[in-house]
Protein backbone atom coordinates (compact mmCIF):
# COMPACT_ATOMS: atom_id res chain seq x y z
CA UNK A 1 0.00 0.00 0.00
CA UNK A 2 1.13 3.66 -1.14
CA UNK A 3 0.56 7.10 -0.49
CA UNK A 4 0.53 9.76 -2.86
CA UNK A 5 -0.12 13.55 -2.17
CA UNK A 6 -1.17 15.43 -4.66
CA UNK A 7 1.25 18.81 -4.94
CA UNK A 8 -1.96 21.09 -5.96
CA UNK A 9 -5.23 20.58 -3.63
CA UNK A 10 -2.91 18.68 -0.87
CA UNK A 11 -4.84 15.41 -1.12
CA UNK A 12 -3.53 12.20 0.09
CA UNK A 13 -4.59 9.54 -2.46
CA UNK A 14 -4.09 5.49 -1.20
CA UNK A 15 -2.92 2.82 -4.01
CA UNK A 16 -3.28 -0.91 -2.76
CA UNK A 17 -1.27 -2.93 -4.30
CA UNK A 18 -2.55 -6.41 -5.90
CA UNK A 19 -2.19 -9.26 -3.23
CA UNK A 20 0.23 -11.96 -4.37
CA UNK A 21 -1.75 -15.13 -4.39
CA UNK A 22 1.37 -17.23 -3.95
CA UNK A 23 2.47 -15.14 -0.87
CA UNK A 24 -0.59 -15.27 0.45
CA UNK A 25 -0.98 -18.90 0.47
CA UNK A 26 2.48 -19.39 2.35
CA UNK A 27 1.52 -17.10 5.29
CA UNK A 28 -1.81 -18.34 5.64
CA UNK A 29 -0.80 -22.14 5.23
CA UNK A 30 2.99 -21.99 6.63
CA UNK A 31 3.24 -18.96 8.45
CA UNK A 32 -0.57 -19.94 10.61
CA UNK A 33 -1.81 -16.50 9.76
CA UNK A 34 -5.78 -15.99 10.55
CA UNK A 35 -8.10 -14.53 8.15
CA UNK A 36 -8.01 -11.52 10.34
CA UNK A 37 -4.52 -10.90 10.64
CA UNK A 38 -3.84 -11.34 7.02
CA UNK A 39 -6.76 -8.51 6.55
CA UNK A 40 -5.15 -6.12 8.87
CA UNK A 41 -1.90 -6.68 7.06
CA UNK A 42 -3.24 -6.12 3.38
CA UNK A 43 -5.70 -3.29 4.71
CA UNK A 44 -8.49 -5.36 3.36
CA UNK A 45 -11.94 -6.99 4.93
CA UNK A 46 -11.48 -10.75 5.84
CA UNK A 47 -14.05 -11.56 2.87
CA UNK A 48 -11.44 -10.34 0.63
CA UNK A 49 -8.95 -12.37 1.82
CA UNK A 50 -10.77 -15.35 1.96
CA UNK A 51 -11.90 -14.85 -1.93
CA UNK A 52 -7.79 -14.43 -2.92
CA UNK A 53 -7.30 -17.44 -0.87
CA UNK A 54 -9.94 -19.79 -2.49
CA UNK A 55 -8.60 -18.43 -6.06
CA UNK A 56 -5.36 -20.60 -5.40
CA UNK A 57 -5.21 -23.51 -6.99
CA UNK A 58 -3.57 -26.06 -5.45
CA UNK A 59 -0.68 -28.72 -7.69
CA UNK A 60 -0.18 -31.94 -6.48
CA UNK A 61 3.27 -33.79 -6.95
CA UNK A 62 4.02 -36.19 -10.20
CA UNK A 63 7.19 -37.42 -9.61
CA UNK A 64 7.74 -40.38 -7.35
CA UNK A 65 10.29 -42.43 -5.98
CA UNK A 66 11.02 -45.65 -7.77
CA UNK A 67 11.17 -47.99 -4.87
CA UNK A 68 9.55 -47.21 -1.44
CA UNK A 69 8.42 -48.23 2.05
CA UNK A 70 4.54 -47.64 2.35
CA UNK A 71 3.89 -45.96 6.09
CA UNK A 72 -0.01 -45.87 6.32
CA UNK A 73 -2.84 -44.55 8.56
CA UNK A 74 -5.58 -42.28 9.16
CA UNK A 75 -6.56 -39.63 11.22
CA UNK A 76 -9.88 -38.12 11.95
CA UNK A 77 -11.31 -34.46 12.01
CA UNK A 78 -14.79 -35.13 13.79
CA UNK A 79 -16.40 -39.10 13.52
CA UNK A 80 -17.00 -39.01 9.40
CA UNK A 81 -14.33 -37.07 8.35
CA UNK A 82 -10.81 -38.45 8.19
CA UNK A 83 -7.73 -38.72 5.62
CA UNK A 84 -6.15 -41.76 4.98
CA UNK A 85 -2.47 -40.90 4.43
CA UNK A 86 0.49 -43.45 2.37
CA UNK A 87 4.11 -42.14 3.05
CA UNK A 88 7.06 -43.47 2.30
CA UNK A 89 9.30 -44.11 5.30
CA UNK A 90 12.65 -43.66 3.29
CA UNK A 91 12.37 -40.29 1.67
CA UNK A 92 9.31 -38.96 3.70
CA UNK A 93 7.42 -37.93 0.90
CA UNK A 94 3.30 -38.73 0.57
CA UNK A 95 2.87 -40.81 -2.21
CA UNK A 96 -0.95 -40.51 -1.72
CA UNK A 97 -3.93 -39.87 0.38
CA UNK A 98 -7.80 -40.17 -0.02
CA UNK A 99 -10.21 -38.93 2.62
CA UNK A 100 -12.43 -40.64 4.28
CA UNK A 101 -15.99 -41.47 6.65
CA UNK A 102 -14.73 -44.97 7.99
CA UNK A 103 -11.16 -46.45 7.96
CA UNK A 104 -11.33 -49.86 6.13
CA UNK A 105 -9.20 -52.66 4.98
CA UNK A 106 -10.38 -52.30 1.54
CA UNK A 107 -9.59 -48.49 1.51
CA UNK A 108 -6.09 -49.41 2.41
CA UNK A 109 -5.82 -51.89 -0.26
CA UNK A 110 -6.84 -49.49 -2.55
CA UNK A 111 -4.47 -47.05 -1.68
CA UNK A 112 -1.74 -49.80 -2.14
CA UNK A 113 -3.25 -50.57 -5.79
CA UNK A 114 -3.19 -46.89 -6.77
CA UNK A 115 0.62 -46.82 -5.24
CA UNK A 116 1.56 -49.91 -7.33
CA UNK A 117 -0.42 -48.58 -10.57
CA UNK A 118 1.64 -45.63 -10.56
CA UNK A 119 5.00 -47.70 -11.27
CA UNK A 120 5.78 -47.50 -7.91
CA UNK A 121 7.65 -50.62 -6.46
CA UNK A 122 6.63 -51.24 -2.73
CA UNK A 123 9.04 -53.27 -0.74
CA UNK A 124 7.44 -52.75 2.58
CA UNK A 125 4.54 -51.98 3.85
CA UNK A 126 4.16 -50.71 7.87
CA UNK A 127 0.87 -50.37 9.46
CA UNK A 128 -1.40 -50.78 12.50
CA UNK A 129 -3.06 -53.98 13.60
CA UNK A 130 -6.37 -53.82 12.41
CA UNK A 131 -7.77 -57.43 12.06
CA UNK A 132 -7.10 -58.68 8.55
CA UNK A 133 -5.21 -56.44 7.32
CA UNK A 134 -1.97 -58.06 7.14
CA UNK A 135 -3.80 -60.46 4.76
CA UNK A 136 -4.62 -58.63 2.41
CA UNK A 137 -1.06 -57.77 0.77
CA UNK A 138 1.14 -59.78 -1.66
CA UNK A 139 3.08 -62.30 -0.22
CA UNK A 140 6.13 -61.02 -1.68
CA UNK A 141 5.70 -57.77 0.14
CA UNK A 142 6.71 -57.98 4.03
CA UNK A 143 4.38 -56.45 6.27
CA UNK A 144 5.29 -54.48 9.39
CA UNK A 145 2.47 -54.01 12.71
CA UNK A 146 3.70 -51.05 14.39
CA UNK A 147 5.36 -51.59 17.43
CA UNK A 148 4.02 -48.89 19.73
CA UNK A 149 0.11 -49.78 18.45
CA UNK A 150 0.85 -53.50 19.72
CA UNK A 151 1.83 -51.68 23.35
CA UNK A 152 -0.96 -49.52 23.35
CA UNK A 153 -3.51 -52.43 22.96
CA UNK A 154 -1.45 -54.69 25.36
CA UNK A 155 -1.96 -51.28 27.58
CA UNK A 156 -5.56 -51.33 27.00
CA UNK A 157 -5.91 -54.66 28.71
CA UNK A 158 -3.08 -54.36 31.50
CA UNK A 159 -3.18 -50.81 32.06
CA UNK A 160 0.17 -49.05 32.77
CA UNK A 161 -0.02 -49.83 35.97
CA UNK A 162 -0.66 -53.31 36.65
CA UNK A 163 -1.58 -55.43 39.74
CA UNK A 164 -1.00 -58.46 39.37
CA UNK A 165 2.85 -60.07 38.87
CA UNK A 166 2.00 -61.85 35.92
CA UNK A 167 0.64 -59.05 34.34
CA UNK A 168 3.55 -56.82 35.46
CA UNK A 169 5.57 -59.15 33.98
CA UNK A 170 3.87 -59.52 30.43
CA UNK A 171 3.77 -55.61 30.83
CA UNK A 172 7.43 -55.08 31.32
CA UNK A 173 8.13 -57.18 28.75
CA UNK A 174 6.00 -55.90 26.28
CA UNK A 175 7.73 -52.76 26.67
CA UNK A 176 11.22 -53.91 25.66
CA UNK A 177 9.45 -54.74 21.92
CA UNK A 178 10.81 -51.72 20.83
CA UNK A 179 14.26 -52.00 21.88
CA UNK A 180 15.20 -55.75 21.74
CA UNK A 181 15.83 -58.40 19.08
CA UNK A 182 13.36 -61.23 17.73
CA UNK A 183 14.70 -64.46 19.46
CA UNK A 184 15.35 -62.78 23.05
CA UNK A 185 11.56 -61.24 22.44
CA UNK A 186 10.03 -64.54 21.65
CA UNK A 187 12.22 -66.24 23.76
CA UNK A 188 11.55 -64.19 27.00
CA UNK A 189 7.75 -64.50 25.57
CA UNK A 190 7.55 -68.28 25.78
CA UNK A 191 9.20 -68.21 29.13
CA UNK A 192 6.88 -65.66 30.71
CA UNK A 193 3.95 -68.69 29.29
CA UNK A 194 5.48 -71.47 30.69
CA UNK A 195 6.10 -69.90 33.82
CA UNK A 196 2.10 -68.43 33.84
CA UNK A 197 0.62 -71.29 32.28
CA UNK A 198 -1.58 -72.47 34.90
CA UNK A 199 -2.77 -69.26 36.28
CA UNK A 200 -3.75 -68.38 32.51
CA UNK A 201 -5.79 -71.65 32.36
CA UNK A 202 -7.58 -70.83 36.15
CA UNK A 203 -11.59 -71.28 35.39
CA UNK A 204 -14.58 -70.52 37.66
CA UNK A 205 -18.41 -70.73 37.50
CA UNK A 206 -20.22 -67.42 37.07
CA UNK A 207 -23.27 -66.07 38.51
CA UNK A 208 -25.32 -67.65 35.22
CA UNK A 209 -23.49 -71.06 36.05
CA UNK A 210 -21.43 -71.16 32.64
CA UNK A 211 -17.37 -71.99 33.17
CA UNK A 212 -15.19 -69.21 32.46
CA UNK A 213 -11.48 -68.30 32.25
CA UNK A 214 -10.68 -65.81 35.76
CA UNK A 215 -8.13 -63.40 34.07
CA UNK A 216 -9.67 -62.65 30.69
CA UNK A 217 -7.56 -59.54 30.33
CA UNK A 218 -4.40 -60.86 30.38
CA UNK A 219 -5.51 -63.94 28.00
CA UNK A 220 -6.18 -61.35 25.82
CA UNK A 221 -2.83 -59.26 25.96
CA UNK A 222 -1.02 -62.33 26.06
CA UNK A 223 -3.13 -63.56 22.91
CA UNK A 224 -2.44 -60.54 21.09
CA UNK A 225 1.17 -60.36 21.40
CA UNK A 226 1.02 -63.98 20.22
CA UNK A 227 -1.01 -63.56 17.63
CA UNK A 228 1.09 -60.65 15.83
CA UNK A 229 4.32 -61.83 16.33
CA UNK A 230 5.06 -62.41 13.17
CA UNK A 231 4.74 -59.21 12.09
CA UNK A 232 6.62 -57.65 15.28
CA UNK A 233 9.85 -58.18 13.52
CA UNK A 234 9.96 -57.97 9.98
CA UNK A 235 11.94 -54.90 10.13
CA UNK A 236 14.40 -57.68 12.04
CA UNK A 237 13.96 -60.80 9.43
CA UNK A 238 14.70 -57.73 6.72
CA UNK A 239 17.42 -55.20 7.70
CA UNK A 240 18.52 -54.60 4.37
CA UNK A 241 15.68 -52.80 3.65
CA UNK A 242 15.57 -49.85 6.05
CA UNK A 243 12.34 -50.54 7.28
CA UNK A 244 10.87 -48.65 10.23
CA UNK A 245 9.11 -50.88 13.39
CA UNK A 246 6.71 -48.13 14.03
CA UNK A 247 4.14 -45.54 12.37
CA UNK A 248 5.44 -42.48 14.18
CA UNK A 249 7.15 -40.58 11.30
CA UNK A 250 3.10 -40.46 10.03
CA UNK A 251 1.64 -40.07 13.45
CA UNK A 252 3.85 -36.72 13.48
CA UNK A 253 2.87 -35.78 10.23
CA UNK A 254 -0.70 -35.68 11.34
CA UNK A 255 -0.17 -33.79 14.32
CA UNK A 256 1.34 -30.85 12.39
CA UNK A 257 -1.45 -30.51 10.16
CA UNK A 258 -3.90 -30.99 13.15
CA UNK A 259 -1.71 -28.10 14.87
CA UNK A 260 -1.75 -25.63 11.74
CA UNK A 261 -5.30 -26.33 11.45
CA UNK A 262 -6.45 -25.23 14.78
CA UNK A 263 -5.38 -21.78 14.11
CA UNK A 264 -8.05 -21.54 11.54
CA UNK A 265 -10.81 -23.24 13.77
CA UNK A 266 -14.65 -22.82 12.00
CA UNK A 267 -13.37 -23.37 7.93
CA UNK A 268 -16.31 -25.03 5.65
CA UNK A 269 -15.43 -28.80 4.61
CA UNK A 270 -14.48 -27.71 1.71
CA UNK A 271 -11.55 -25.38 2.52
CA UNK A 272 -10.50 -27.51 5.18
CA UNK A 273 -9.91 -29.83 2.59
CA UNK A 274 -8.09 -27.18 0.24
CA UNK A 275 -5.80 -27.00 3.28
CA UNK A 276 -5.40 -30.25 3.72
CA UNK A 277 -4.43 -31.09 -0.37
CA UNK A 278 -1.71 -28.29 0.69
CA UNK A 279 -0.34 -30.18 3.76
CA UNK A 280 0.42 -33.23 1.98
CA UNK A 281 0.34 -32.50 -2.06
CA UNK A 282 -0.71 -36.09 -2.94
Amino acid sequence: MQRYKCAACKKIFICKSEINLVQLWIEYTQGKQTYLQLALKYNCSTKTIQRKIDLVKIECKTTFPSVVNVLMDTTYFGRKFGVMVFKDSITGQILFKQYVKQETNKLYLLGIEEIARRGIKIQAIICDGRKGLFQLFAEDIPVQMCNFHQVAIVRRYLTKKPKMQASIELWEHTLLLKQTDKESFEGELQAWHDKWRDFLNERKIDAKGKNRYVHTKLRSAYRSLKTNLPWLFTWYDNMGLQIPNTTNAIDGHFSDLKNKLRNHNGLSLERKMKFIDEFFKA
